[in-house]
């Protein structure tokens, strides 16, 4: 028998868990003790969540086919009501101050799962994107929004203005009634039917908790092996993580807020069942109260979808990523040290979706780096730069030619040739912009890809720029822990 009274338990209510193996049915096992099956799961955890005594419950604890029961409890959203979004600001750039830009990429492929009070599907903020999947508070197949937490939450994941993943597509799991609040056992029918129905790639969002449950942490880690990532929040008790469900699971990646001068929000948990932190204090997202309905809010509960977002980004660009993979690519491209008093044990890192993201800047920013000299082309359509520039770690660097003389427009094969000098070829992303500021990925970072050196050469269609003006070649080391130089390019028209 475990989790027996205390904070949030609730009477007479239970989930029974069954040993693998086991032939007895739900029913069978409730109706040796007189209780009665609320909702069977299949997916995750195999058992059932149902009413009975406490000393049936013990009684049912000591069957030889039942693994372990463990008494409900209330979960609820971890956020705080407050009163432009800086969020996405923050989450694409490595430093303060913010440059009133976000960068992101397409998500399309990808679909969202949102386990909370529901979603406002209406909304505009979604257009069209967003369905419910089912409703455990009223058992039924409209999870729509009488609280508001999950639209926000939604339109934080995958919203048109407010979202990280904006054309990301989105589902609503409603475990959670229109105060907010709910069961373990709700919550885990709600991850069994994410795990029964998800389409992949998949992601699900969980901006709630409670105190530590061991059949929550297994259902949610066995959807977790099935495939699905998982962002969770953190809490808002400013206590170790360590203590809640499901922000405790491995497996997950467990969020904690930040504010706008990047310091450890006052309610976040810390700890080292955190895996990353993310802008988490006066976020404006969508609301319920109209289909183009605003609202600040704060707490784990905002911080997390930023972070859901930045996972259907990289699976987007990733469809075969494990949620371990995901896991990795966004913790080991977080911002390192710049959380401030994150907390003991917590890890000082911070959401940065630049480090991963497969798109071409729109409006590249001035590199903070020097720049090298301007050679100019010795031909009309060849310019060469062979100047030296250090690529520090996790820099961006740029260096530029200038054609000239050379009129009309540029070759559909125009190519890029690129020499560097580098420890780990895998941390680098190349991006050429053209005169008119038009960005082109030439190469995209690779985790994994550890070999030393980069000589290649990109063949680009240019042929909506006009030849002449100053071309920049722009080198981007993403990852932590190494360090080159980019010692020559060769731009051909």
């Amino acid at each position: 028998m475990q989790g027996a009274g205390g904070a949030g338990a609730l009477q007479d209510r239970y989930i029974v868990v069954m040993k693998d193996g086991s032939a007895a049915s739900s029913e069978t096992l409730a109706g040796k003790v007189g209780g009665k099956v609320d909702t069977r799961y299949d997916s995750t955890v195999r058992g059932f969540s149902g009413r009975m005594s406490a000393q049936a419950a013990r009684r049912l604890a000591a069957d030889p086919a039942v693994a372990y029961v463990e008494q409900d409890r209330v979960v609820t959203v971890e956020a705080t009501q407050t009163g432009a979004t800086w969020g996405l600001d923050r989450i694409d750039q490595q430093a303060l101050p913010l440059n009133g830009s976000y960068t992101y990429g397409p998500a399309s492929n990808v679909t969202a799962y949102i386990i909370d009070t529901g979603i406002r599907m209406t909304h505009s903020e979604f257009g069209g994107r967003a369905r419910s999947g089912y409703d455990f508070v009223d058992n039924d197949a409209d999870a729509s929004d009488c609280q508001g937490h999950g639209t926000h939450v939604a339109g934080t994941v995958g919203g048109a203005t407010y979202g990280v993943a904006k054309d990301v597509k989105l589902v609503g799991v409603r475990v959670l009634d229109c105060k907010g609040s709910g069961s373990y056992s709700q919550i885990i029918a709600g991850v069994d039917w994410v795990t029964k129905n998800a389409v992949k790639p998949a992601v699900a969002n969980m901006s709630l908790g409670g105190s530590a449950g061991t059949a929550l942490d297994n259902a949610v880690k066995k959807s977790i092996a099935a495939g699905i990532t998982y962002a969770v929040a953190g809490g808002n008790d400013s206590a170790n993580a360590c203590g809640k469900s499901p922000a405790r699971l491995p497996e997950a990646i467990t969020v904690g807020a930040t504010d706008s001068k990047d310091t450890r929000a006052s309610f976040s948990n810390f700890g080292s069942c955190l895996d990353l932190f993310a802008p988490g204090v006066n976020i404006l997202s969508s609301a319920n109260s109209s289909n183009t309905g605003t609202q600040k809010m704060s707490g784990t509960s905002m911080a997390t979808p930023h972070v859901a977002g930045a996972a259907a980004l990289y699976l987007a660009a990733h469809p075969a990523a494990t949620p371990a993979q995901v896991r990795d690519a966004l913790v080991n491209g977080a911002i390192d040290g710049a959380v401030k008093s994150a907390g003991s044990g917590s890890p000082n890192k911070l959401l940065y979706t630049a480090s991963f993201l497969d798109t071409t800047p729109s409006n590249p920013t001035t590199p903070t780096t020097p720049t090298t000299p301007v050679t100019p082309a010795p031909a009309c359509n060849t310019a060469t730069n062979g100047t030296d520039v250090a690529i520090a770690d996790r820099a961006t660097v740029s260096s530029k030619v200038v054609v000239a003389n050379c009129p009309g427009t540029a070759s559909k094969t125009a190519t890029v040739k690129v020499a560097v000098k580098h420890t780990d070829r895998g941390d680098l992303r190349l991006d050429l912009i053209a005169p008119d500021g038009s960005g082109y990925r030439l190469k995209s970072s690779t985790s994994g890809d550890d070999v030393a050196d980069l000589n290649a050469t990109y063949t680009v269609d240019l042929s909506a720029e006009a030849r002449n003006g100053t071309w920049t070649l722009q080198v981007k080391d993403v990852f932590a822990g190494d360090t080159g130089t980019l010692d020559s390019w060769t731009l051909t028209l």
